[in-house]
């Protein structure tokens, strides 16, 4: 018998006596003291998601995004994510600059989920997470008849392949659902707030891929249908 295991023998019998003593029998006494051992594994498989939102977005409007995401279940409460995903923006003659502005680039997210439902397995799950998510984008603006202030001449100007970049955080709670065997649904809704960026020379753009209209902070939703492999 090794060492550990004469510890735990004599620290049961003691524990056993001193209940006897006070009256409780000692099958009471283990199951009192026994450890029950979760018996779901540590490493659940991976899901792949993809977002119905971004795409219905680029249908009835002019940006998008199309996105697909790769998540790992760790014991059904961490939830290690990478999101990969394009976004398009084609918005013509803006109502306060007049300008057209277009860009075609990629982004990706890399972050953590948590499911806080304080039952961890059961079909459905409500979690908070958070992203880093980074995005190089080139864009193009169009100004139609601009006005010469000494000729009077209008004209058309054109700027091609601006370089610009952005990096941001997002905070996010959602809740996702099994539907049947591997297929879940769920949503989530996230705060986005840009920390580093850098703008083309002539202003800043009009759209972020991944991050949505420009500005300082921005909201988004999600909308997904999940697989689990």
């Amino acid at each position: 018998m090794t060492k550990r295991r004469l510890f735990s023998f004599i620290s049961r019998l003691t524990v056993s006596l001193l209940l006897l003593v006070v009256g409780v029998e000692s099958s009471q006494a283990q199951k009192i003291f026994r450890m029950e051992k979760d018996s779901i594994p540590f490493f659940r498989g991976f899901a792949l998601s993809f977002d119905l939102v971004g795409p219905a977005k680029l249908m009835l409007g002019d940006t998008g995004e199309y996105e697909g995401a790769l998540r790992i279940n760790l014991h059904d409460q961490w939830f290690p994510v990478f999101e990969l995903g394009i976004g398009r923006a084609n918005h013509q003659d803006d109502e306060v600059t007049g300008l057209t502005y277009k860009t075609t680039a990629p982004y990706f997210r890399l972050g953590m989920d948590w499911n806080i439902m304080k039952k961890k397995h059961e079909p459905y799950r409500i979690y908070a997470g958070f992203r880093y998510a980074y995005t190089n984008y080139s864009c193009d603006i169009l100004c139609r008849g601009l006005e010469d202030a000494t000729y009077k001449t209008k004209s058309n100007i054109v700027d091609e392949g601006i370089s610009c970049y952005q990096h941001w955080l997002e905070g996010l709670i959602g809740i996702d659902a099994t539907i049947y065997g591997p297929f879940h649904l769920g949503w989530t809704v996230r705060y986005k707030r840009r920390i580093f960026h850098k703008e083309g020379d002539i202003g800043n753009s009009w759209y972020v891929p991944g991050f949505g209209v420009n500005d300082l902070d921005n909201f988004g939703v999600n909308f997904n249908v999940i697989i689990d492999i």
